[in-house]
């Protein structure tokens, strides 16, 4: 596993797949296999989904949090998509704490699956991150307590990785508030009981407890950059 090398690939177009019930019966899969680069967060599968989300994953995200559900099921996260770049992100003492370091974890994983191309971001991009949040929100993610979404970090590599962007089943930074009570979404495709999307956004962006994510101030952030950097939003279309 490199944790000093930068990414290899450059991509004209990407497409960023969010794990979001809004992608489920839009029969998006083909489209999203013609794309150049196809990037994927978490353990967000697509055995089961692929004609709604397809399957192609040139790179996937994962979060701290998520790194023991992709390594378990290794058919479906692994070996699946040979193509597929691992970059995974976390907080300096999650991922290096010396009982049970995640980075130790990964680099095993690598050696069981030898053909794995997995990346770390360092604990000095963690902190480029953080800076790029404050620099966009005013807001100091630590003194309010909260975690960076995965959805922030894929965001900001894939404009770093790509040309243009092109993200499906993301609702813009209005949607909560607009939406009418009844309809329920849950918040990840493949979790149908799973917790509802909207009752999800707005409990952490309002929540002072700590480890909850400000996910409406991000979707902000993300529609100023729209036009900055290329990025289209579609099902729902930001526009």
């Amino acid at each position: 596993m490199s944790s000093n090398k930068t990414l290899p690939s450059r991509c004209h177009q990407c497409v960023i797949v969010t794990s979001s019930s809004h992608l489920l019966g839009t029969k998006l899969g083909p489209e999203i296999e013609r794309a150049e680069c196809t990037i994927r967060m978490n353990d967000a599968p697509t055995t089961g989904y692929s004609a709604d989300v397809g399957n192609k994953t040139t790179f996937r995200v994962v979060a701290h949090s998520s790194v023991y559900r992709v390594l378990k099921r290794p058919q479906e996260f692994v070996n699946r998509t040979p193509e597929t770049v691992f970059i995974f992100w976390g907080p300096p003492n999650k991922m290096q704490k010396p009982q049970g370091s995640l980075v130790r974890i990964i680099q095993r994983a690598g050696l069981v699956f030898p053909n794995m191309e997995a990346y770390a971001v360092s604990p000095g991009r963690m902190r480029q991150f953080d800076d790029l949040f404050r620099g966009e929100t005013g807001k100091d993610r630590e003194k309010s307590h909260s975690w960076l979404s995965t959805g922030w970090f894929t965001m900001v590599i894939a404009v770093e990785l790509c040309d243009h962007v092109h993200v499906y089943g993301m609702v813009p930074p209005d949607y909560c508030s607009q939406r009418s009570r009844l309809q329920r979404m849950p918040y990840h495709y493949y979790e149908p009981k799973g917790p509802d999307e909207c009752v999800t956004y707005v409990q952490n962006e309002h929540s002072h407890k700590g480890n909850h994510h400000r996910f409406i101030t991000e979707k902000r952030v993300f529609s100023s950059w729209a036009q900055l950097y290329g990025i289209t939003f579609s099902h729902p279309s930001w526009t």
